[in-house]
């Protein structure tokens, strides 16, 4: 049975497996080195650790082969003498029904994209008179094996085993991968939007209060081995983190409007893909950060930095934004692709009423890169009519038909470096021929999509419409020249040196980060003064960043990475003869 559905290679498990990249290649397989002795490889080596031991909880993430895991522990404690009892958290839970019925408030209408974030707890989902009575043997050892292990009523070391986004992805569409306490199979869509509202949330919370009893992470993405490492090597890695410099591992997803750019530009990417039309470059739900020991790597969630060091990777923006990683990166192709959808995004209040979130999706378009003639959708017409719009949009979908949508909504050039503002309920969509980098706050599934250009997606369906949605947010004033005043970002320098300036991209008065663009031709030297910057080298080949601590690391053109505010400072070194390029996003 083929247990992921993707078409996208594994991260390879050991350094061996990965090509060395030469400078300028971007890196789909960025890592952090631990040092020697720090991460161990297989089930015979954990195994080994746990001999000795009565009880083990082997807690862990959503989509991990939980039978696997535990018949590749019991295989090895067998061969070495130990008799094994296997206790798995699926049969501790409620039944089905019971937690169908607990979870469906926060779903919303079967068929729709958007659910509400649960207030939860893992626990609600067991049965709590069977977390309190396990039965263990007083000789041999238990294991306590799946989600929510660490609830059982024992006191015992706890196994984590993460699993990445992606991986979990790709194994709900090869269905080997179900929502929690679920036997029957949904749509992916259905199954991916309790994910993001009801289980991403109950694991993150039950990750991290439970993080001083786990003893080991690990990391459950490949079939038939493991990497896994004491809490306190990983503990020291992050730790390292939240001082230095980061870049978390980005992934890559086809789409019906996708492009080919991101294909032929990044070594490593399945040539054969129909296309890509995202890379997820850091978004705190959807990344993992990769550490390193002897060649062997482990991936742990983005979220491990945050609940442990939330306050050094943002300064003095933690007590606004939490654990929560307030700036998202990701990539738009729509190189030889075709458009966007016609969209917009929920207010504030709009989104906290109605999917319990507490920042909106306020967005920006910075061009990386277009081709000639590339064009940008923003904005209204000067002489809109909300009621005649609406009923455009309502005929093309009644009877699918394309609409001359450039009536209605205004479409500008786009030229690489311009950097066009969306701030929620604005009407945009990037055209065919970008590369756009979206910088933007980190919710991301919030699109209220207008008018998809009367196409189906890739499986041959049309992409759901939300005009309703869209219709409660749209801000109609945002139109004729006022799309040119407040929605084209006006650059400028506001500091410059001997080879080297910098230049202000100012966002709009709602979005609650800003923008500026280091170029240099040797090195320049930057400030965190108490704050995160998310950066990205857009033109050039690569640079080192060299922190205040000594910490040395090399970025290639179109990489992500991140500066915490603990950092204090740090030095990027161009490495190429041309003048290069960062991109440096903070919040105001």
């Amino acid at each position: 049975m083929n247990w992921r559905k993707t078409t996208q290679p594994l991260l390879p498990a050991t350094t061996a497996e990965r090509k060395p990249l030469p400078a300028g290649r971007y890196d789909m397989y960025p890592f952090a080195s631990l040092g020697s002795g720090r991460i161990q490889s297989g089930y015979a080596t954990l195994a080994n650790w746990m001999k000795g031991r009565n009880v083990i909880l082997i807690d862990g993430y959503i989509g991990n082969d939980w039978e696997y895991i535990a018949s590749s522990l019991e295989r090895e404690l067998t061969a070495a003498g130990v008799a094994v009892n296997l206790v798995y958290t699926a049969n501790l839970m409620k039944p089905e029904a019971e937690i169908e019925a607990l979870v469906a408030p926060f779903l919303g209408e079967k068929g729709t994209v958007w659910g509400r974030r649960t207030t939860l707890t893992l626990k609600d989902l067991f049965d709590s008179s069977k977390l309190d009575n396990i039965q263990i043997p007083a000789t041999g050892i238990t294991l306590v094996v799946g989600a929510g292990a660490a609830l059982a009523n024992v006191q015992a070391p706890v196994v984590y085993v993460d699993l990445p986004k992606n991986e979990l992805q790709y194994r709900m569409r090869a269905r080997t991968a179900n929502n929690l306490g679920k036997s029957r199979w949904d749509d992916n869509q259905e199954t991916y939007k309790r994910f993001y509202f009801v289980d991403w949330v109950l694991l993150n919370a039950h990750k991290q209060s439970i993080l001083p009893a786990i003893e080991v992470i690990a990391d459950g993405q490949w079939k038939e081995t493991i990497s896994w490492a004491p809490q306190a090597a990983i503990s020291e890695g992050l730790q390292q983190l939240s001082q230095n410099v980061f870049r978390v591992r980005p992934w890559f997803e086809a789409g019906a409007w996708g492009g080919d750019w991101m294909k032929e530009k990044i070594s490593g990417l399945n040539k054969e893909e129909v296309n890509y039309a995202w890379s997820f470059e850091m978004i705190v739900p959807e990344n993992g950060l990769v550490f390193e020991s002897d060649g062997v790597l482990l991936e742990v969630a983005f979220d491990w930095l945050m609940i442990k060091h939330a306050k050094e990777v943002l300064g003095a923006d933690e007590p606004r934004f939490g654990i929560d990683f307030p700036i998202r990166f990701d990539f738009l192709d729509t190189f030889d692709g075709g458009n966007l959808s016609i969209q917009c995004h929920p207010s504030v209040q709009y989104i906290r009423e109605n999917f319990g979130e507490t920042i909106t999706q306020d967005e920006t378009y910075y061009m990386l890169d277009c081709k000639p003639g590339a064009k940008v959708y923003l904005g209204f017409q000067d002489d809109i009519d909300p009621a005649a719009f609406r009923a455009a949009l309502e005929g093309s979908v009644a009877k699918n038909e394309a609409i001359d949508i450039e009536k209605y909504v205004r479409v500008f050039e786009a030229n690489k470096h311009d950097f066009f503002l969306i701030p929620n309920g604005t009407v945009h969509s990037s055209g065919k021929d970008n590369l756009v980098l979206e910088i933007s706050a980190t919710p991301y599934i919030f699109t209220f999509k207008m008018y998809d250009w009367v196409r189906l997606d890739l499986n041959g369906k049309p992409r759901p419409i939300n005009i309703d949605h869209a219709f409660r947010n749209l801000d109609f004033s945002r139109k004729g020249t006022r799309v040119e005043d407040e929605l084209i970002s006006k650059q400028s320098v506001i500091e410059k040196g001997d080879n080297w300036q910098l230049v202000h991209a100012p966002t709009h008065q709602q979005h609650f980060y800003d923008v500026h663009r280091l170029e240099f031709e040797g090195t320049v030297t930057v400030e965190t003064v108490g704050k995160c910057h998310v950066l990205m080298l857009v033109e050039g080949e690569s640079v080192v960043v060299e922190t205040a601590n000594g910490f040395r690391q090399r970025y290639n053109y179109a990489e992500t990475f991140a500066i915490p505010a603990a950092a204090g400072s740090y030095r990027i070194i161009n490495e190429g003869g041309a003048t290069a390029k960062v991109v440096k996003a903070f919040v105001k």
